[in-house]
């Protein structure tokens, strides 16, 4: 590890970008939206999980995504169907894919079997307003500078049976992106800090 760079982004170096196991799994796929503010700048789309008795996720921030089904054609057509289940951004026609980011390994909701998600990334060029299904109580525009910021970086302690743990998160307004999420986050952001 270089001196410069933190452990956190050590971690995320070392990640694979596809994990080599992921086809025997339960797969789940997301889709990661930015779009130009009208300020100019740019805005990465969040949505705030609806809240449900028995969901430890409930009323989490998340990224629009699930799990992917038969009929799927790919990992990707599951981000997409998803995406426009969950708020009626029809990705297929005003979404430019622009990359996959690495695949994730997690668990089901209720059970403790293993499950890969895998990112995608899209830029938003379509119009501005949503639709929402029960699964999502709001969708969260928030600008990227913010999230990239320093300053706007916190902790969330997460019990765990084997105690309590400090998490990495972003708070926004009220608003607290961890977990999986803030872990994607980071990797897109870290993506573009890299262009010229």
């Amino acid at each position: 590890m270089t001196p410069s760079m933190t452990p956190r982004r050590w971690a995320q170096a070392l990640r694979p970008q596809e994990l080599p196991f992921r086809r025997h799994l339960t797969r789940a796929s997301v889709a990661l939206i930015y779009r130009r503010a009208a300020s100019g700048g740019t805005e990465l789309l969040f949505i705030q999980r609806a809240r449900r008795e028995g969901d430890p996720w409930s009323g989490d921030m998340a990224f629009p995504g699930g799990r992917m089904q038969p009929e799927d054609a790919s990992p990707r057509a599951t981000a997409e169907r998803e995406t426009l289940e969950e708020t009626g951004v029809d990705l297929t026609q005003h979404g430019r894919f622009r990359a996959r980011l690495s695949d994730l390994l997690t668990r089901h909701h209720s059970r403790w079997r293993p499950m890969v998600v895998t990112p995608y990334l899209y830029e938003w060029r379509g119009p501005r307003s949503v639709t929402l299904n029960h699964e999502v109580q709001r969708v969260v525009w928030v600008p990227l500078d913010y999230l990239a910021a320093e300053e706007n970086q916190g902790s969330l302690p997460w019990r765990t049976p084997l105690g309590t743990l400090n998490m990495p998160c972003c708070r926004y307004q009220g608003y607290c992106i961890w977990g999986l999420s803030y872990s994607m986050l980071q990797e897109f952001l870290a993506s573009r800090a890299k262009r010229p």
